[in-house]
């Protein structure tokens, strides 16, 4: 089945997180998808958090291959004459190009914005930084950790009477990739409309001010400055985690009937008080409530707990761990993972975080290897042999003499 954005070519200079999910998201729903490397280590992703061992038996790190399916791999030295050529005229080529350098390096290679639309106008130039391309930060380097610390999310983070912490997973990134995913298909809108390309720019910045809206709306209203309450969340009780005989679970009952349905399930003579029966009353009597359902759950085991709630339809979750989590069948069932082969092995990933009925994301191609697809491109490209030796004698593919593969 031919995907939504079948035809649509996108070149991928980006590396880590936050570009390459975006990219992943558009080859899932059809688009070729050109992955730009540096030759020799490519993408630094590939050896994230693994032992040599690991790293051998996989290919590259699950970090990497969590994230760059879909997708061909090209091997070019950017800093060579060649090898920016090369890109040059596949930017010629493409639909859409996404990167995620620092402001000011893809001008300084004559691969900015204005510098392609002069070859491309139909180009969407789509360009992911740090803190944006002005202001006070613009050169600052950062990462996830120090956006969580920038934007106010890690002093969220945590128990009151601990220091910060972070995020457990790259929320920022993975958050901020949606986000370009999104402008993109509204560019590509917009120039289906005018057929015009334009410049695409978003940030880390601009996706953890989106995670954090309410806060920052609370402030600018109201000076309010919310304070870390470790699993529990000020806009209304109970909403945290509640310790079970056999593990945790997490409650939350934010309207005044759900905590009706709660306080019949669970155990009404102890928690169907008056200064109960009202949200500004249980946030008022937040200690006391929480001590009183905390007795009741530590009786219980999770199942049981989950029983009684879900019965009454009340907002209740176990907490898993990871596996427990990334095994259950509820994710399979609602279509959160996708399956492919990658020589002669079944494997599996996590699915764009939606379903399109007509046109599902699907798995052509499993994560490429370093330049694996470095010749049948440039091939494509109009390239004939000679003449790809030749841009590996001049050094665009690493080293001068060095071999597309």
């Amino acid at each position: 089945m031919a995907g939504v954005l079948d035809g649509v070519r996108v070149l991928d200079l980006s590396r880590v997180f936050a570009g390459p999910a975006a990219t992943q998201v558009l080859g899932d729903l059809g688009a070729e998808v050109i992955k730009v490397e540096e030759p020799g280590r490519g993408d630094e992703a590939r050896g994230f958090g693994v032992t040599a061992e690991v790293l051998e038996r996989l290919g590259a790190s699950p970090s990497f291959l969590a994230l760059n399916r879909n997708k061909r791999s090209i091997a070019l030295n950017l800093k060579s004459p060649a090898g920016l050529a090369l890109a040059k005229r596949l930017a010629g080529s493409a639909d859409v190009l996404v990167h995620n350098f620092r402001p000011g390096a893809m001008e300084k290679w004559g691969l900015g914005w204005e510098d392609l639309r002069a070859i491309n106008p139909r180009l969407i130039h789509c360009g992911f930084s740090a803190y944006g391309e002005a202001g006070p930060l613009r050169d600052f380097g950062a990462n996830d950790v120090a956006l969580q610390a920038h934007s106010g999310l890690m002093h969220l983070t945590g128990e009151p009477d601990r220091p910060p912490v972070r995020v457990g997973t790259a929320g920022i990134d993975l958050h901020g990739s949606l986000g370009m995913v999104c402008a993109i298909l509204a560019a590509l809108l917009h120039r289906g409309k005018t057929g015009e390309g334009q410049k695409v720019t978003s940030s880390l910045l601009q996706s953890s001010a989106h995670l954090m809206s309410y806060f920052y709306t609370d402030w600018w209203l109201a000076q309010t400055e919310h304070q870390r309450m470790g699993t529990a969340n000020h806009l209304s009780v109970p909403n945290q985690v509640f310790p079970a005989a056999d593990g945790d679970v997490v409650i939350i009952a934010p309207s005044d009937d759900m905590w009706r349905r709660l306080a019949q399930a669970m155990d009404p003579a102890t928690l169907d008080r008056p200064e109960y029966r009202t949200a500004m009353g249980r946030r008022t009597h937040r200690l006391a409530l929480v001590e009183a359902l905390t007795a009741l759950t530590r009786a219980l085991p999770c199942d049981e707990i989950l029983r009684r709630l879900g019965d009454a339809k009340v907002n209740v979750a176990r907490v898993h761990n990871v596996g427990q989590a990334a095994d259950h069948p509820q994710l399979e069932a609602a279509g959160a993972v996708l399956h492919w082969d990658r020589e002669g092995h079944a494997e599996r990933g996590v699915a764009p975080p939606f379903t399109l009925t007509a046109a599902p994301a699907e798995v052509h191609r499993p994560p490429p290897a370093v330049g694996e697809h470095t010749a049948q491109i440039l091939q494509e490209l109009g390239l004939d042999e000679s003449e790809i030796a030749q841009a590996g004698r001049e050094g665009a593919f690493g080293e001068p003499g060095a071999v597309a593969a």
